[in-house]
């Protein structure tokens, strides 16, 4: 193979100042998230007291325990979707938090500020006006879309298409659906009981539990869509009017719902507005899962005349089913040590693929040299915890015989030129190098 083929390409290695720069880097890459977690924990701690105080602690225990069931298959549902390149964990517990926290806060304040406003300038009952149905939905989504719009500023290279905007707005409106369902379930056993004769939690429960526990994931993931879309964009313009369209969007139809559900019209917005709605939510999640699929699949050959996987893995790596199968073969054989290994090499394997294509698009920007090396780094080092792990690669061919000469692909690879990457290209033909500044390699945009 030429030497400025991909195969030529190195796992890179470090080269960024000295170990205590290094160690300086480190250590912020991981105070910076637990100062980011304490952040987002007090304004919660605020939100639990002044609930706390309002209804009571009872009522608070009993409104957590009934919020809880909801959340949970919310979330389920959610990670489900997020299975071929599942994103950090530290960063959906952040997005859940955002929403349970800092949101929930600086909603709380705007909507009660707009309540009084409401009673002031429209009268008795006017602040049920502008408060739920006004008010409530513009803060609301603004505040969930915020951490949105930081990540597309600040890790942009989170977002790989459509599905990772929604898995990132469905955490963060999860959150704050937890938080305000305490509330409600709170103030319900607080005034009626478990099943009084308001209908008490129950009550609460089969309308916001059982009927209609997506509806805050549904609102925000129209700026999860608008962030998707805006960050494989190459316009500034397009990006513009993409995210103010999804915010706007995610305005009118939690208007719409609010106001269906305070004006007696929920029998008929709910069926005719926000099931189909749904509806095609779950279409485009499943349309954009096959899609990644596809992706990743067309990615493969490549990889395997780069040396970077062996050729015969494509096949395994092509589909979940695949992927699973290896899986538990490795667990059944060596454990679930070596069972991880793998599923971290798998992810590794997604990304990059997401990664080159992004770069044949041109959507990365002066960063894709970067962020192929790190990529590509943490590729190689999941490789070599596989290969290491006992019998973790080779458990891939338990059900069937490993094709003739099957072996793993080397842990190093021969270096390229000082300073480059291999651009994507098709498999069977030679790439090209392209230069970029040596610059530290960090997290971020």
């Amino acid at each position: 193979m030429s030497a400025a083929g991909p195969a030529a390409h190195a796992a890179p290695q470090p080269s960024w100042g000295s170990h205590q720069s290094w160690s300086t880097q480190h250590n912020k890459s991981v105070l910076l998230p637990v100062l980011g977690l304490v952040a987002m924990a007090v304004p919660g701690l605020f939100v639990l007291g002044i609930v706390s105080t309002n209804i009571g602690v009872s009522a608070v225990i009993v409104g957590a325990f009934a919020a809880v069931v909801p959340v949970v298959v919310i979330v389920a549902a959610i990670l489900w979707v997020d299975r071929w390149e599942p994103e950090p964990s530290w960063m959906l517990l952040t997005a859940f938090l955002w929403g349970a926290s800092v949101a929930v806060f600086a909603a709380s304040f705007v909507n009660d500020s707009a309540y009084v406003l409401g009673e002031l300038v429209l009268g008795a009952g006017g602040g049920l006006l502008v408060g739920p149905v006004i008010s409530a939905p513009i803060a609301e989504e603004a505040f969930k879309g915020l951490f949105l719009l930081g990540l597309l500023w600040l890790r942009r290279r989170e977002f790989d298409g459509l599905v990772d905007g929604i898995v990132y707005a469905g955490l963060v409106a999860a959150g704050f659906a937890f938080t305000e369902n305490i509330l409600y379930f709170g103030r319900a056993f607080a005034s009626d009981g478990l099943a009084g004769e308001g209908g008490g939690v129950l009550a609460v429960f089969l309308i916001r539990g059982l009927l209609s526990p997506f509806a805050h994931p549904l609102f925000t993931s129209l700026i999860g869509l608008a962030v998707g879309i805006a960050a494989g964009s190459r316009s500034t313009g397009t990006k513009i009017l993409v995210l103010i369209g999804g915010y706007l969007g995610a305005v009118v139809l939690h208007a719409l719902w609010n106001a269906s559900a305070g004006y007696g019209l929920l029998l008929i917005v709910y069926p005719l507005i926000m099931v189909p709605l749904f509806g095609c939510l779950v279409a485009m999640v499943v349309w954009q899962r096959h899609r990644e699929q596809h992706v990743v699949a067309a990615q493969l050959p490549g990889f395997a005349a780069a040396g970077w996987i062996a050729p015969s893995e494509v096949g395994l790596l092509a589909s979940m089913a695949g992927r699973r199968n290896w899986r538990a073969a490795v667990r059944r054989r060596a454990g679930d040590e070596a069972a991880a290994a793998v599923r971290d090499y798998q992810t590794a394997v997604t990304e990059l693929a997401f990664l080159r294509r992004r770069m044949a698009r041109g959507t990365v920007g002066f960063a894709a040299g970067r962020w192929h090396h790190e990529v590509l780094g943490a590729l190689m080092a999941a490789r070599a915890r596989a290969v290491n792990a006992p019998n973790a690669l080779g458990s891939a061919w338990r059900w069937l015989p490993p094709p003739p000469g099957w072996s793993a692909p080397p842990n190093v690879l021969p270096p390229t030129p000082a300073g480059s990457f291999v651009l994507p290209h098709p498999p069977g033909q030679p790439g090209r190098y392209l230069q970029y500044p040596q610059q530290p390699m960090q997290s971020g945009r």
